[in-house]
């Protein structure tokens, strides 16, 4: 067995796939330690809080290690796999601008056995000597002997303590659990402390911790009986960890409805010439192989809306106190999949010709199914349709996706009694329900964009003569 030196492993980091993300979940490793990996093969998919993400290997050469198991969320700039790379002739790892804290270690050490020494994820690979940089600033590191014997010969006067060594995912998994790292004896190399060392600490852990005694007690103390390990009945209940693409989502939402002032304003609207006029296009030899639907024309009508009335394309810029009006629309659609509600947008859709949207509008419905919409794709967007009629609902009130000012819900289309030119007649009708942010969009505006869109999806031949 060929001995990798220092300079013949790359560390790969987790990246930030989407724009300022900090962690990403490992959902599925694709290959394992031996396997030969080519410079851009897929190595796992992450899912990030915006979308799931394929992530290639920048290098040939030799999996070595693979740090984290699949369902591990790791924080962006952490080693994730380390890769053997022939001839790599000195290329070592980036180190990262700051590493973990330790004391001096002695004058003396136990030698190492030959080869690659122990890796700490994310700082590169450790050199020769295990001496580590000592804290800077004020603080000393002591040992613990030390620290003992000053307690008992100085009247209690403390020195502080090394910090205790872990990579950032294990600080936060213990952070997360309430288990205090200085207190946990560590089992991995070099006396960092592993998820596992963690997991072990938090596992008798009690609800509460015991208070500390600081005097001793006048009376033998009576033990006090642990309390009880939270649980559920898991035939009753079931929880789900929130996370990813879920938690993204509730963190926008919440901080939309606090944030915009929301306005809904609605209308009910007879659609029977636009879904006739649907069935039409379904046959017109430009549209062959396009998806054809009510929702293009719903969106082709929100466009010409939007052109009539080009202030509710726009957002607002609390740090300069300012209305952005956009002269492009990023339209966005709503699309309910496995792993949540996400918001993808057809960039520059105001410039599309009905064929164009037709096929944005297919490939982004088509990519959202398939699990594999980029976080650049949901980036960007300036006003949005939710199409909850989908699921039978008549309508809704929308929530602003963030930093956007207008989002249009579409209700279920049903045949109901309308009055047609003074008869009561069977129609299709639906309910459009148009949300603004009040402090950028007044009644009156955003009335108008809705009343737009109702007249346009009536008599759809306005299409042509507001487009």
């Amino acid at each position: 067995m060929t001995t990798m030196t220092e300079a013949s492993v790359r560390e790969f980091k987790m990246p930030d796939v989407g724009e300022g993300l900090t962690e990403a979940e490992i959902l599925k490793w694709y290959v394992q330690p031996g396997d030969t990996v080519t410079d851009g093969q897929v190595v796992c998919e992450v899912e990030t809080a915006k979308a799931a993400v394929e992530l290639p290997i920048p290098y040939d050469g030799v999996v070595h290690e693979l740090h984290f198991p699949e369902g591990t969320t790791v924080d962006v700039g952490t080693s994730i796999i380390a890769v053997a790379v022939a001839g790599a002739g000195g290329a070592a790892p980036e180190a990262p601008a700051e590493q973990p804290e330790a004391a001096p270690a002695p004058a003396k050490e136990e030698p190492k056995p030959e080869g690659r020494q122990p890796v700490l994820v994310g700082y590169g690979v450790a050199t020769s000597s295990t001496r580590r940089r000592p804290r800077k600033g004020p603080e000393v590191s002591v040992p613990a002997q030390a620290i003992q014997a000053e307690l008992n010969g100085h009247g209690g006067a403390v020195a502080e303590k090394p910090r205790p060594l872990a990579k950032p995912p294990v600080r936060k998994l213990a952070k997360d659990l309430g288990v205090d790292l200085a207190a946990i004896i560590p089992s991995g190399p070099d006396g960092i402390i592993t998820r596992e060392d963690v997991h072990a600490a938090a596992t008798p852990r009690t609800a509460e911790p015991a208070a500390p005694v600081t005097a001793a007690p006048t009376a033998p103390a009576t033990a006090a009986a642990p309390a009880p390990v939270a649980s559920y009945d898991t035939a009753r209940e079931t929880r789900i960890p929130v996370k990813g693409v879920r938690k993204a989502t509730a963190q926008a939402m919440v901080g939309s409805a606090f944030t915009a002032p929301h306005v809904t304003e609605f209308v009910t609207v007879d659609v029977t010439r636009t879904l006739k006029l649907v069935e039409e296009l379904k046959q017109d030899k430009e549209m062959q192989g396009l998806r054809i639907n009510p929702l293009l024309l719903i969106a082709k009508a929100l466009l010409v809306a939007i052109k009539r009335n080009p202030d509710i394309n726009a957002s607002w810029d609390e740090a300069n106190q300012e209305i952005v009006v956009k002269h492009y629309v990023n339209l966005g659609i709503a699309a309910a999949t496995p792993r949540g509600l996400i918001v993808p947008n057809i960039k520059d859709a105001h410039a599309k010709t009905l064929p164009q949207l037709a096929e944005a509008l297919g490939e982004l419905v088509t990519t959202a199914r398939e699990g594999k919409t980029s976080p650049a794709a949901m980036q960007g967007g300036t006003v949005t349709i939710t199409n909850v009629g989908v699921f039978g609902v008549d309508t809704g009130t929308p929530i602003l996706n963030p930093g956007e000012s207008a989002i249009l819900a579409v209700g279920a289309i049903k045949l109901q009694p309308w009055v047609h030119k003074g008869t009561v007649k069977p129609r299709q009708v639906t309910t459009l329900a148009l949300s603004f942010d009040h402090r950028l969009v007044d009644g009156e505006l955003g009335s108008k964009v809705l009343a737009d869109v109702a007249a346009i999806l009536e008599q759809p031949k306005r299409l042509i003569t507001w487009a």
